[in-house]
């Protein structure tokens, strides 16, 4: 998603500096080259040498301090960039720039940018609502600046509201929208199933998996930055954020993900059946916790509905559906089976029992099957990584 990409990270002097550590982190091991630059505010809440360890690169903080071990000047950084991301951006650093300041060495790169530059505020609520900010950011805008409103929760004054810096995989997105990861899915409508189910035995039990959701919420979030027009995401009991610019349809059981698929299946263009649904559920369900001395030693289950096969059956003339197969034995074999049997355009196979892949991890490795008998193997990469070869290997069966 990111791998290659020149990134220029300014940290502004606010609380959320420490915040800005943990994206830093995150966009070197997504394979960016990072640098950053610092006010001396900024340089108050968190050391540079912190960010120097993170980025892998020297921290700038000062217009006049003597060249370092990297290679590049103070002008050579904005020449760097293909963004520049300000992260924490406070209410006097949007001032600055809103005005044209430049008395400090982020400033002054700011006006030095020919880049796209993205600002995330993160402030208390009164600044951040205050008029005067308010006008700086829409003058920013106006100007091309991309902004990325702050969320509300919880301050570090304590107090509840608007003013929390957004969640490092927004940021992330943001950065990723921003520099552009090719539109091969424009005008395209996207339905992604993700998560587990989960099938009631009674108020407290029920059965489920292990899945996380994250290999859904990876493709759902690639997928609307590859230019698709709309895309849909059904989850199951899934704690993530919500990608950005996508439609999200929460569900618990299978058959409630049946229903919620169903209208969807024959608008959209590719579906990338990604969730993990159980295929057995409790013949019955007690209204009231069964009690241990009342279970019996063995359980009556009753089958799922086959959301795949009804995906297949019912899917848009021309539409590209991917499916999923987890398997522990003889993975190639049971994939090409369950591709001719469903009659999927591809099928992503992968092993729980490999290292760095299958459930709940930030990693996987595949194997991609089609139904032309086609084999693409890709190796150990992160799941937001994947998603993108995985939506451009689909894309490319899309018709114009």
């Amino acid at each position: 998603m990111l791998r290659d990409k020149r990134i220029l990270v300014g940290l502004s002097g606010g609380i959320a500096c420490y915040k800005a550590c943990d994206l830093v982190s995150r966009l070197v091991q997504l394979g960016a080259s990072v640098r950053v630059v610092m006010t001396r505010n900024a340089a108050r809440f968190v050391g540079p040498l912190t960010l120097q360890a993170l980025s892998g690169a020297l921290v700038h903080t000062d217009m006049f301090e003597p060249a370092g071990q990297d290679s590049l000047d103070h002008l050579r950084l904005v020449e760097f960039a293909q963004v520049f991301v300000i992260v924490p951006a406070t209410a006097n650093i949007l001032a600055k720039l809103a005005q044209g300041l430049a008395d400090d060495l982020l400033s002054t790169c700011f006006l030095a940018a020919g880049c796209p530059v993205l600002a995330a505020p993160a402030m208390e609520s009164k600044m951040y609502l205050n008029p005067a900010t308010q006008a700086n950011l829409a003058l920013l805008e106006s100007r091309g600046v991309h902004i990325l409103h702050p969320e509300s929760g919880h301050l570090a004054s304590g107090a509840e509201g608007v003013g929390r810096l957004p969640d490092r995989e927004r940021i992330i997105e943001k950065i990723a929208s921003i520099l552009g990861a090719g539109d091969c899915l424009k005008g395209k409508t996207v339905l992604v199933t993700a998560g587990p189910t989960r099938e009631a035995l009674d108020p407290v039990r029920y059965l489920s998996n292990y899945s996380s959701g994250r290999m859904g919420f990876a493709l759902a979030r690639a997928a609307a930055r590859l230019g698709a027009k709309k895309v849909h995401l059904v989850s199951g009991p899934a704690s993530l954020p919500t990608p950005l610019g996508v439609f999200r349809h929460d569900i618990t059981t299978a058959a409630e993900m049946l229903e919620a698929v169903k209208p969807l299946a024959a608008k959209c263009d590719l579906v990338l059946a990604a969730a993990a649904v159980s295929d057995f559920a409790p013949e019955t369900f007690a209204p009231q916790k069964l009690k241990k001395g009342a279970l019996k030693n063995s359980l009556k289950l009753v089958r799922t509905p086959d959301i795949l096969e009804y995906i297949s059956k019912n899917r848009k003339p021309g539409a590209v559906l991917v499916g999923f197969a987890l398997e522990t034995e003889n993975e190639l074999e049971n994939g090409r089976e369950k591709l001719r049997r469903k009659t999927l355009d591809f099928i992503v196979v992968n092993n729980p029992l490999h290292k760095g892949a299958g459930f709940g991890g930030e990693t996987n490795r595949v194997a991609v099957l089609d139904a032309a008998g086609g084999e693409t193997d890709l190796p150990l990469m992160s799941k937001e990584e994947l998603a993108g070869r995985l939506l451009e290997l689909a894309a490319g069966r899309l018709k114009p």
